[in-house]
């Protein structure tokens, strides 16, 4: 069957149509994305201003156009941190609906984390034992661990690369107080919930998903060591490179190797991030999962067909 996941997420409206049936992988299809970074469209007041909204509809609307034409057999939408945190999230959601046809399902950030765990476990496999992994998105990061398909723990930070961008990185580059501040910070939200991981044990396996991390892994990871090497991200190399990356011009960013032009005026921030919430729950490396909060969906829709266990 044909199934349309669209996730509306703090820095991009993403749709991805796959081909998919139980038991077997999703075989991508269709990808499109709209580069919004709706963090930059939220007040002081936790509103998503007018104009805000307006390129929410219009990039939902072409998603909507293009998985029309794609001939689904369902449709998926999701909206994540930026939306479910708006504190006018829901008149936006009922805007969406009325103007695109769209009813966009707000997960909650625990959801997010159990969702992208789920895609990780069926990508790697039972064998992998037990799994600690790091998601960074636009609004949040989620860090989740367990040795079954859904992890014991699952828990949900603000602390978004797009998010943590605003809020603390004001000047472009940003200053060495700026980074110092947002290194500070992180390290303190994240404390907040290390005790529930240090009671889960050593992971056997540390995987990182999502484009930001995937981004620092081209750029950052382990080269020369084996055919999959890119793969690879060790905590050494991040730290080296992070504050190197902070002195570049977002503007300049994207020709370093990996980074995207979408990614270019969050990366840092992101790499900070990640860098504090791996030295915090004693990570030296990780390996980068293709598979992320999307294929999540789709697994998720899969197993609760009627006949999916028979």
């Amino acid at each position: 069957m044909r199934l349309g996941v669209l996730d509306v997420g703090s820095n991009t409206v993403h749709l991805l149509v796959v081909d998919a049936h139980p038991g077997a992988g999703p075989i991508p299809m269709t990808d499109h994305k709209s580069v919004l970074r709706l963090m930059r469209y939220i007040g002081p007041d936790g509103r998503i201003s007018d104009e805000g909204v307006a390129a929410l509809i219009d990039a939902v609307s072409a998603a909507a156009r293009i998985a029309d034409e794609a001939g689904l057999d369902a449709f998926l939408p999701m909206a994540t941190s930026a939306i479910r945190e708006a504190t006018n999230g829901p008149e936006t959601l009922a805007l969406i609906l009325s103007q695109t046809g769209v009813d966009l399902q707000v997960l909650t950030g625990e959801e997010e984390a159990r969702l992208t765990f789920l895609a990780i476990r069926r990508w790697y496999g039972w064998s992998a034992g037990n799994i600690l992994v790091f998601d960074i998105g636009g609004g949040s990061l989620e860090i989740s661990q367990g040795s079954d398909e859904m992890p014991d723990i699952a828990v949900s930070l603000p602390l978004g690369a797009g998010r943590t961008t605003v809020s603390h990185l004001h000047s472009d580059p940003p200053t060495a107080e700026q980074t110092q501040s947002l290194a500070e910070h992180a390290r303190s939200v994240i404390t907040e919930v290390l005790p529930r991981f240090l009671e889960q044990g050593t992971p056997d396996h540390i995987v990182g998903s999502s484009k930001t991390i995937r981004s620092l892994a081209k750029l950052a990871g382990s080269s020369g060591e084996s055919s999959d090497s890119r793969s690879r991200l060790s905590l050494k190399r991040l730290a080296d490179w992070v504050p190197r990356i902070a002195m570049i011009p977002a503007t300049a960013r994207h020709a370093l190797p990996g980074i995207t032009e979408d990614r270019a005026f969050q990366i840092a921030a992101g790499g900070i991030v990640l860098r504090e919430a791996m030295t915090a729950l004693d990570a030296p490396a990780l390996e980068v999962s293709p598979w992320a909060l999307r294929e999540g969906v789709i697994m998720r829709y899969l197993d609760q067909l009627p006949d999916a266990h028979s």
